[in-house]
This record gives C-alpha cells, structure tokens and sequence, in this order.
C-alpha cells in the first residue's frame, strides 16, 4: 500500500545539490550550495533528530554535487566538485578518509564510515576540456577505496542507497533521463526493473531488495516518488513540494528527504511512513456490534 509524505523541520540552510541520508528518526546533511549565501561550496553540517535539524560540525571543505550517507552520529561524504577526497563523521566533527582513485561529482553514493560505495558521475578536464559520464564503483572499508565492478549504464545525478555488499542506483542521466535501476551484489552490478518515471536528479535510499526514490527532474519538477521490492517499482505518495538536487535516504517504508531546488533553494524536510490500515477493523468491528447490541 502506498505511503504518504508529511512535513518535517525546515533545515536551517536552505541548499541545493546536497548529499544526506539516514532515516526520520535519525537523519544528516552536509554540504551543497546557496548563491544567495555564498557562491562557495557550503561545509554546513545538519543533524536531524526526529523534528528539528541543529548543527553539526562543519566540512573541512565546501562541497556540492558529493555523494554521502549514514546518519547523525556516524557519516561518510566523498568527491563532488571534482574532488577525490573523502571526510568521515562521527557525530560531532569530520575527518579526512582514503581518496577516491577517480575524481568525479554529480555521483550516486552511500554508507557510512566503515562500510560505502559510490557509483557513476561525471568527469571534466580542465586541460582537455574533455568531460564524459562515467560508469565506475568504489567501494569502502573505512581506510581506503578500491574499484568494484562497473555499472552497465554510465550516468551522472542518480539516485542510490546501500552499501559496498549491498547497493543499488536507479535513475540519473546517460544519453537522456534515465529509467534504468542496477542491483550490486559486493562484485558487479545487474539489471533490476526499471523505474515507471524516468528522471534524474532525484534522492533515494534502501538497497536491492527494498529501496525507494522520490522527486527529481524531466522536463518540470518532480514529486514522484516509487519504492522498490527487489523485483519491481510501485507508485508511492507523491512529495508535498515537487523539487530536484534534493537529498534523501531510508527504505520503501520509512525514509525522508531533505533540501533541493523548488521555486528557489529550499530547506523543506519531507518523512515518509507506509500507510496503516491498523485502524480499519476495529472501527468497523465496533460499528457491527453497536448495530445489534
């Protein structure tokens, strides 16, 4: 049964091309950029608790268009911008991890400290000027990264969640948007079925058995959300507010999204639970008795 979106606490920076994950009940953000602030990448860490987001302890470095994952307490962001670097979070400030052999951003990614993975993206040499949408996972053990094996369709701004045994990418750009999801075992990367609505620059989260996404971008802005079953994509509820370069994490039943781009930057914060029918029964037990009592 499909799930429905409800508000959460506004973030405190609005921010578009953000990297975050984690669930409503324990969520965090990092990173991406707000012109009308700065026209830095922003280091500014925000941690969720179920209601409000406070800060977090800053990014060594600005970052946008990075991947990341985890939740408050323990986080993992990597690349964006052209970046190789990786910092880790322990729930009160950041570190620096292993590099990432390819520099790359607009990449999928997720995690955390110990166990993470990134997939796809985009490179440009400035020298060459030469840029290309690229197919390449790295995986991470929590003190270097090393190849995986790569996605069959190469793509920048997908949606992704798992880990470096586990994962999954669905969506994004290749020759045009893209519907394509791919299910990685811990070695390589297989077809899944695809997504109803081709899109990118949309969030998500979960892995290859369950897993959802929402929002995103094709031609308008999109409230779309679908939720995977290892197998298939269904219609979930659609977002509140429509927007894209949002971040997101959690599964088909439980997830939240954060930021992105609506009619401006935005910080709205959307949760989502599946719907309950918990409270049916009862309700149509007690109208049968009171009707022959």
């Amino acid at each position: 049964m499909s799930g429905t979106w409800s508000s959460g606490g506004n973030l405190n920076t609005a921010r578009v091309m953000l990297s975050g994950g984690g669930s409503p009940a324990d969520a965090i953000c990092m990173g991406g950029y707000n012109y009308s602030i700065t026209y830095d990448d922003l280091t500014v860490t925000e941690e969720y608790n179920g209601s409000s987001w406070s800060l977090g302890g800053n990014m060594s470095m600005g970052r946008s268009a990075a991947a990341g994952g985890g939740s408050s307490s323990n986080a993992i962001c990597m690349g964006g911008s052209g970046d190789t670097s990786t910092d880790e979070y322990n729930g009160t400030s950041w570190s620096s991890g292993g590099d990432l052999s390819i520099s790359r951003y607009a990449m999928g990614g997720s995690g955390n400290t110990s166990n993470a993975i990134c997939m796809g993206g985009y490179t440009y040499d400035e020298e060459t000027e030469e840029e290309a949408n690229v197919p390449y996972t790295e995986e991470y053990n929590g003190t270097t990264w090393s190849s995986g094996g790569d996605l069959a369709t190469a793509r920048y701004y997908p949606a992704s969640g798992g880990n470096a045994a586990n994962a999954i990418c669905m969506g994004g750009y290749a020759d045009d948007y893209s519907n394509a999801t791919e299910e990685y075992n811990g070695s390589s990367w297989s077809s899944g079925g695809n997504l109803a609505n081709a899109r990118n620059e949309l969030a998500g989260g979960g892995n290859s058995s369950d897993a959802i996404c929402m929002g995103g971008y094709v031609s308008v802005l999109s409230s779309i959300t679908e939720t995977y079953d290892g197998t298939s994509w269904s219609a979930g509820g659609n977002l509140v507010t429509a927007r894209q370069s949002l971040a997101g994490g959690g599964n088909s039943s439980d997830a939240i999204c954060m930021g992105g781009y609506a009619s401006g930057y935005s910080g709205v914060t959307e949760e989502y639970a599946e719907a309950s029918t918990a409270s049916v029964v009862p309700a149509i037990v007690f109208q049968y008795r009171q009707r022959w009592s």
